[in-house]
């Protein structure tokens, strides 16, 4: 990859997160909920993050399920956003649709509400009929970058419309690679898609007590792990 550097950035969803990540990644993606794909954060985690020295984007959604938003939804997902920003968090990351296209409306009241802060387009754009069409609207709206698959469920799937996305952006907004990246095919998508950003979660499940799951609680629970990340970084910077 004739590189200068290659962009790095983790999913966390608990506390722990960030101490695995400290000093390794150039961003975090802040969820809680990630078994379910993402949902915005509590205060707590909000506030932790600030304390730290990475730049945490916070992910805006307000429930589980499709991203197409009623009234209620948008008014829940418009607070979150000022929350968020009175935190001094350092971006957003969204999406919504209507059928099998952006819900640009919607976008474009949150991206007003961020103000200054960066955002960043999610996979919804995975789910739309034309991905590229998708990424000039959001490129007009003034979006910073949009996290991708390629429209596949892995993104090592999604290689030739990773590509054309990055192709067709020239630059003019950042293309960033997630879904099932790990340190095994990091390599292969960083060379066919000529893609620098990268977007994981580094993360390992870990079995909980038998009587937790019997009263409906998780039967595993994901955790950041921190040699994971490390590992991920030096993959990174053997591309360089």
């Amino acid at each position: 990859m004739p590189q200068n550097s290659l962009t790095f950035e983790v999913c966390i969803d608990a506390p722990s997160g960030l101490e695995a990540c400290e000093g390794l990644v150039d961003r975090i993606e802040l969820c809680s909920a990630l078994g379910l794909g993402g949902l915005t954060p509590d205060p707590g985690l909000i506030a932790l993050a600030k304390e730290h020295g990475i730049p945490c984007h916070a992910m805006i959604r307000p429930r589980a399920g499709d991203f197409h938003y009623n009234t209620a939804d948008q008014h829940a997902m418009l607070a979150s956003v000022a929350a968020v920003k009175k935190a001094g968090l350092a971006g957003i990351v969204v999406g919504a649709s209507i059928g099998n296209v952006l819900d640009t409306e919607l976008l474009r009241a949150l991206k007003s509400a961020a103000g200054n802060m960066e955002v960043t387009l999610h996979r919804v754009i995975d789910l739309v009929d034309a991905p590229l069409v998708a990424m000039e609207q959001v490129i007009a709206l003034g979006f910073d970058r949009i996290l991708t698959s390629g429209g596949a469920p892995k993104a090592v799937d999604g290689l030739t419309t990773l590509a054309a996305l990055h192709s067709a952006a020239t630059g003019r907004i950042e293309i960033m690679a997630g879904s099932g990246i790990s340190v095994s095919n990091l390599a292969k998508i960083a060379n066919e898609t000529r893609i620098t950003s990268f977007h994981a979660s580094c993360s390992t499940e870990v079995p909980v007590a038998d009587h937790l799951h019997r009263f409906g609680f998780a039967k595993t629970q994901k955790v950041t792990d921190r040699a994971t990340v490390a590992t991920f970084r030096d993959v990174l910077n053997s591309l360089v």
